[in-house]
């Protein structure tokens, strides 16, 4: 009997055939983005309030060494996962994030507090990019933008709900150590289904690799990381493009997580308030993603993303113009809204012009630059709003935003054509 046209030796490509396997990791995604939730609303108050750190610079070296860590983990884990397979990495990851609630439960200085964020970069470097990697290589194609939208939606939905729940946990028991609780509970679990549940997908790729076609790339079956490297970041128009914008939007994230909250603060924003707006932004791009993903499966890739950095741009524009709780709200909604029709589009772009064989070292490439943005971004905004105010900081991110907005739209060519109509 012959087999059917996208499976071979029991391997089928599909969001349908696979829908076990790939609901486990969504969910074990969600607790991914449940360890960075944990540290949303509570870490920058914690600096100031607890550990006595007034420079907006220095309370924001926690972000800056996340940042650094996980963008080179990132690159790291696609390497890794080509290498030696996508479940080991993933385990290693959760293994690596364990200590991570109790460092900043314990933490009796702010260096703790750091080395703690190094753990954590590693721990999402190594499990996000790994779950995305999965993902990628059970969908197949036709529903790439789809699976991405599902796999970032479930992750920022997480955050922003632990970020809600440790608010609400802070403003109740104080800022340690209740609120870090959850990220126990998401380390545990989130290994045990890594190392008991989750299968390997590599023979998946290995699969999509014998329907491919050639390498328009002209990289080969097994380029080295440095030619993957400069191609993904230089050379090829689209791969560039996405790599600047990531780096750019997760620069937005790293002012949302480290500058936002000082900022209400400032104002007289109560904690409880803040994990609210803390919240909202992380959630409308979790659960926008879910819409995203899939509409650039049916519009193409390149307008979705400039027009969601020109939306981030208004959005952060709006959050430094105005002063209390509910226009802040409405500018939190609306950057949700920009980054959800970033994010799983960008992801769903880089995978779609790499080939099958070194994707995944694409993948990390494109996430090490956009993880930088955390780095770049607490440095950034640090260093001005110790200069020029937390005002003046927010105005110098939307500046930014627009500009890489329009980078995207002059160098980006669309990488994804819907299928023809009949």
């Amino acid at each position: 009997m012959s087999q059917p046209a996208d499976s071979q030796a029991g391997v089928r490509l599909g969001l349908r055939v696979n829908l076990a396997q790939f609901s486990l990791l969504v969910g074990v995604n969600a607790l991914v983005g449940g360890m960075v939730g944990q540290e949303r609303t509570v870490l920058p108050l914690l600096a100031k309030e607890v550990f006595g750190l007034q420079a907006v610079t220095a309370a924001l070296t926690f972000i800056l060494a996340f940042g650094a860590v996980k963008a080179a983990t990132n690159l790291a884990a696609g390497a890794l996962s080509d290498r030696y397979g996508r479940k080991p990495v993933l385990v290693a990851g959760w293994l690596l994030g364990l200590p991570v609630p109790l460092l900043l439960i314990w933490a009796p200085s702010w260096g703790w507090v750091v080395a703690a964020n190094v753990l954590l970069g590693v721990n999402q470097g190594l499990c996000w990019s790994t779950t995305v990697i999965m993902k990628i290589d059970l969908a197949g194609p036709e529903r790439r933008g789809l699976a991405m939208g599902l796999n970032e939606a479930a992750g920022y939905s997480a955050l922003a709900l632990t970020a809600y729940l440790t608010g609400l946990l802070a403003a109740r028991y104080g800022l340690r150590p209740e609120p870090f609780y959850l990220g126990l509970a998401y380390a545990g679990l989130g290994l045990g289904l890594s190392a008991l549940l989750a299968q390997e997908t590599r023979p998946y790729v290995r699969y999509e690799a014998t329907r491919h076609g050639a390498d328009t790339a002209g990289l080969g079956a097994e380029p080295p990381l440095r030619q993957i490297m400069v191609l993904t970041s230089f050379r090829e128009r689209a791969l560039s493009a996405a790599s600047q914008a990531g780096m750019v939007n997760n620069l937005n994230d790293g002012l949302a997580w480290g500058v936002l909250p000082l900022f209400y603060a400032t104002a007289g924003l109560q904690v409880g308030r803040i994990g609210v707006l803390a919240a909202l932004y992380p959630a409308v791009w979790g659960v926008g993603q879910l819409a995203t993903g899939a509409l650039s499966d049916r519009i193409g890739r390149k307008w979705l993303i400039a027009g969601g950095m020109w939306t981030q741009a208004l959005a952060i524009g709006l959050i430094a113009a105005v002063g209390s709780f509910w226009p802040w709200a409405a500018g939190a909604l609306l950057l949700g809204a920009g980054t959800a029709m970033v994010y799983p589009t960008l992801l769903a772009a880089v995978s779609d012009v790499a080939h099958p064989a070194w994707r995944a070292s694409a993948v990390g490439v494109y996430r090490l630059w956009r993880d930088a943005g955390f780095a770049v971004g607490a440095l950034l905004a640090g260093i001005a709003a110790d200069l020029a105010g937390l005002a003046a900081a927010i105005w110098l991110v939307a500046a930014l935003t627009g500009l890489s907005g329009l980078v995207v739209a002059v160098r980006m060519y669309e990488t994804h054509r819907p299928a023809a109509q009949p």
